[in-house]
C-alpha cells in the first residue's frame, strides 16, 4: 500500500501538471505563426486535460490524464508566392490563437508559483515545530 499523500506531494504533484500545462503553451506559441501546404498538415493547439485525484475527503491532488489537439481550424490565406501555397495559391496558418495562449500561459505560471509557496510555507511551519520541539 502506497504512503499517505502530504502537503509536499499535493503541490509537486500540481506543480508537475503546471509544467506539463506550461509546456504545451509553449508549443503552441512556437507554432502560432507557421503555415503549412494543406488543412490536414496544419499545425493544432494542444492542451492538457487533467483529472483530480482524490486520497480521502479533504486529500486531493491532480493529474494529466492526457494531452489533446484543439478543434480549432486552420485558417486560409492566400499567398501565391509563399513556398507552400497549393495550386490555389493558399497557405494554412496554424490553428492558435496566440492572446488565448498568452493568457494560458500566465495563469499556468500563476498556479505553479502558488504551489511553490505552498511548499515554501509549509517546509517553514515544519522547520518552526521543530525548534519549539527542542
Amino acid at each position: 500500500m502506497d504512503k499517505p499523500m502530504n502537503i509536499f506531494d499535493i503541490a509537486g504533484r500540481a506543480m508537475s501538471a503546471q509544467l506539463v500545462r506550461l509546456n504545451a503553451t509553449a508549443s503552441n506559441l512556437a507554432n502560432a505563426g507557421s503555415v503549412s501546404g494543406n488543412e490536414n498538415q496544419a499545425y493544432r493547439a494542444i492542451r492538457p486535460v487533467f483529472s483530480t485525484i482524490v486520497e480521502k475527503p479533504g486529500v486531493a491532488t491532480v493529474k494529466v490524464d492526457k494531452v489533446v489537439t484543439s478543434d480549432t481550424p486552420a485558417t486560409r490565406r492566400h499567398d501565391p508566392g509563399h513556398p507552400l501555397a497549393d495550386a490555389n495559391g493558399d497557405v494554412w496558418e496554424a490553428g492558435v490563437d496566440s492572446s488565448a495562449e498568452l493568457v494560458e500561459m500566465v495563469e499556468s505560471a500563476r498556479m505553479y508559483q502558488n504551489n511553490v509557496q505552498v511548499i515554501q510555507t509549509a517546509k517553514s511551519l515544519l522547520l518552526e515545530t521543530i525548534r519549539l520541539g527542542k
